[in-house]
């Protein structure tokens, strides 16, 4: 009699990822339900969806979803936390729709520190829409509106969200992590178990931010890209925990 060793995470449904090949979504998303499933949360989580590549993640998320417009998935997780605290509540959005649009709602869900968690997809740079210069693009780095590259004068320096969130009082953990290789995706999963064990514990504001991939837009192989997370991404935005009211 054959022995199950792996299989699908009971998080997510049976649709079919809508991803481009080498995209590091579907690995956080595989992390995201597994560890929903881990911590017996599943069949109370409720996911908010911005628009970007992942606009599609309601389908994906085994759990009652809800599509927020652009930039507010934060206010939108605010309210259904508040009207239904009991539940876990997580966003899930890119760095287009959390820094730039969504920044005011991001930074004001944490000030107030809600008892939510995001998962902050950051590949540097606007996927859904055809590859425009992000508010994390690095400098130097070439797009479809900073063709000759992103630079300080004109553009001014890539954002670095878990740096500025770490200042706020009621952000409970922060983390950056990384999928560009099995150790780091470990380390993401374990980030990302932690973000809503606090929430478990109603400790605040969580979020973990994920250095990602873009092979389509950043013009590169699946394994470039990854190569290329590690190597100019995480010298820009190191890897760390940021905050962690839990350890202090």
């Amino acid at each position: 009699m054959l022995e199950v060793k792996y299989e699908k995470s009971k998080g997510l449904t049976d649709t079919k990822l809508s991803y481009c090949p080498g995209c590091a979504h579907g690995i956080v998303h595989k992390l995201v339900a597994e560890a929903l499933v881990e911590l017996d949360i599943l069949d109370r989580a409720i996911a908010i969806a911005s628009v970007g590549c992942s606009v599609f993640s309601y389908q994906f998320f085994n759990c009652d979803a809800q599509q927020a417009p652009h930039g507010r998935a934060c206010a939108l997780a605010t309210g259904a936390k508040r009207v239904l605290p009991d539940n876990i509540i997580f966003t899930y959005q890119g760095d287009g729709d959390l820094a730039s649009i969504g920044i005011a709602e991001t930074i004001h869900a944490a000030n107030r520190g809600e008892n939510i968690t995001v998962i902050f997809i950051n590949n540097a740079i606007y996927g859904m829409t055809g590859g425009q210069m992000a508010p994390t693009s690095l400098i130097g780095q070439k797009t479809t509106t900073s063709q000759d590259g992103r630079n300080q004068p004109n553009h001014g320096n890539p954002i670095k969200i878990s740096e500025m969130f770490a200042t706020i009082e009621g952000v409970a953990y922060l983390e950056r992590v990384s999928v560009y290789d099995p150790k780091h995706v470990l380390n993401a999963k374990k980030a990302i178990k932690k973000a809503f064990q606090y929430q478990k514990e109603n400790r605040g504001f969580t979020m973990i931010e994920v250095v990602s991939t873009c092979p389509v837009n950043w013009g590169m192989t699946p394994v470039d890209a990854m190569k290329w997370a590690k190597s100019d991404m995480e010298p820009v935005f190191p890897l760390g925990i940021f905050k962690d009211k839990g350890a202090e």
